[in-house]
């Protein structure tokens, strides 16, 4: 399940990520929110952020005006990896060498068809695992207060 959040500026794409998730044939999860009314980001980008830490959904994609504010939301919620990427190379090595869990785009940014680019490969990315499990666990080590 792929949970997906967005801000005010982000419903419309998140509505097209939706239809691309239904073409994928990946189920999903929308944390909000559905309202053209300015909101605050951090609610909707903590929500489903919570929803990938606790094993509801297993990865999410947030979308804000830029994807940074959401981005940096989330990856406040402990063990989550996010990244804010405009670009398909970024996307799918976040997945590949960094274990992301949650990709994050700016509405304002990308164009639907880059983002939808974008999505897909991050989504049937896989995590290589070898030298870059050794680097995503010293990420968790410095996210629990140990010094390197």
């Amino acid at each position: 399940m792929i949970a997906l959040a967005s801000d005010h500026t982000g419903i419309e794409l998140k509505n097209e990520i939706k239809k691309m998730l239904d073409e994928m044939g990946l189920a999903w999860k929308d944390f909000g929110t559905n309202e053209a009314v300015s909101c605050d980001y951090p609610i909707y980008g903590y929500r489903a952020a919570k929803a990938v830490a606790d094993g509801e959904c297993d990865r999410g994609i947030l979308i804000c005006g830029t994807g940074v504010g959401i981005g940096i939301a989330a990856s406040k919620v402990k063990g989550i990896r996010v990244c804010t990427c405009s670009d398909v190379y970024s996307a799918e090595l976040s997945k590949r060498h960094n274990n992301s869990q949650i990709l994050t785009m700016g509405a304002r940014v990308v164009g639907v068809d880059l983002a939808k680019m974008i999505a897909k490969h991050w989504l049937t990315a896989e995590f290589e695992g070898g030298r870059h499990q050794r680097r995503v666990d010293m990420i968790a080590a410095i996210e629990n207060g140990k010094e390197l």
